[in-house]
């Protein structure tokens, strides 16, 4: 440290910790990474936030201090993207990654025809991206259609139809021995150019024109007004993706990870629940299951982990689905069903063990962070 640098305050730290835990206390979700250093008697602040918000409260206290600042802070998204800072996926499937390559870890997937906000471009293409249910991550360029919010609230008002087929492909024709033109997987979503007797005609994000057999499809504001919010609605779904293998980050059919099972059932059903376990315990009705499980009813979350102690707060590390009669099925390993009977064969013991609370989903629909896609902002 040379004779113009000088420690940065410990009450200046405290004030970006403070202000963190406020507004950013999750890295999943938000982006608040701020630096402080001090040269010459000048608090030299610097980093990135995606919340205008938080910076413009920690700065005014700071200021209260009388510290002379040089902010330097950049509020995402970027202002080199210009004015498109909006997306749709591109994809039938599109990965998510920790950091913007290939071979990072996958945090999450995104559907095709998912709106996204833009935040930031790294170098080769890859581009910083939150989901609708604020999700981050890092998307290659393939991936995504980038748009203005024109453009995007362009797309969101047209007329388009919904995957409901598991895994299917579209062709370029209006006959199913066409050239494919993409894979398709249920959740997809895709604008509607014209309707024929066996086919919808639809359009990709980036124009792509193709088409998709009726009976594996629906107009969105049909299949809205079919879905039945029920528990043997939601089991009858999460039977259908039976076997379907374990895959980390995975939120679709090519492969689920705990959560991302969950959380495609949920989504094929209008309601968007958080993205991991640990998240998706804080919404819903809590229920009673301090002396068992006879208050569970089918569609409930089961969550699971590593229960508080006196030193350690409670991890929840998985969630499952309640079927009845003490049975449930989850994704471990595979999509399977495991029970909390010890006279069945599909006992499991360690899930018994490492149970922790249940929520209900279903009565929450609007409230307690149940959130429905027509009521998310990016959808609109």
């Amino acid at each position: 440290m040379n004779a113009q640098q000088m420690a940065v305050p410990a009450e200046i730290n405290n004030l970006i910790n403070v202000t963190k835990t406020k507004y950013a206390p999750d890295a999943r979700t938000t982006v608040f990474s701020i630096d402080a250093k001090m040269d010459n008697g000048t608090l030299i602040l610097s980093g990135e936030t995606n919340l205008p918000l938080a910076k413009d409260e920690l700065i005014s206290k700071i200021k209260i201090g009388n510290t002379s600042i040089v902010d330097n802070i950049e509020i995402l998204p970027q202002s080199l993207l210009g004015d498109r800072v909006f997306a749709v996926v591109n994809l039938s499937v599109v990965n998510l990654r920790k950091e913007p390559k290939h071979s990072a870890e996958m945090v999450t997937q995104s559907l095709l025809g998912t709106p996204l906000n833009v935040l930031k471009k790294a170098k080769d293409g890859w581009y910083f991206i939150q989901t609708p249910d604020n999700y981050l991550g890092w998307v290659d360029d393939d991936a995504i259609f980038l748009m203005s919010k024109n453009n995007l609230d362009t797309w969101l008002a047209e007329k388009k139809i919904i995957v409901t087929k598991i895994y299917d492909h579209c062709y370029n024709s209006d006959n199913s021995h066409g050239q494919i033109v993409s894979d398709i997987v249920q959740g997809n979503i895709l604008k509607v150019i014209n309707e024929k007797a066996d086919f919808f005609e639809v359009q990709f994000p980036d124009k792509r024109l193709a088409f998709i057999e009726k009976n594996n499809a629906k107009l969105i504001d049909d299949w809205l007004a079919s879905i039945e919010l029920s528990g043997e609605s939601i089991l009858n779904l999460a039977h259908k993706y039976m076997g379907i293998p374990y895959l980390w980050g995975g939120t679709s059919v090519k492969g689920f990870d705990c959560s991302g099972f969950t959380k495609t059932v949920y989504f094929l059903h209008g309601i968007v629940l958080p993205r991991d376990a640990s998240q998706q315990v804080n919404v819903g009705d809590e229920i009673d299951t301090k002396n068992g499980f006879e208050n569970l009813i089918a569609g409930d979350l089961l969550f699971f982990g590593t229960k508080a102690t006196d030193s350690t707060k409670e991890k929840v590390t998985h969630v499952g689905i309640y079927i009845s009669d003490l049975d449930f099925i989850h994704e471990g390993g595979m999509v399977k069903i495991n029970s909390f009977d010890p006279k069945k064969d599909i006992y499991s013991k360690y899930r018994t063990n490492t149970f922790l609370r249940a929520k209900r989903i279903l009565s929450s629909v609007g409230k307690n962070g149940v959130q429905l896609v027509k009521d998310i902002q990016l959808y609109k």
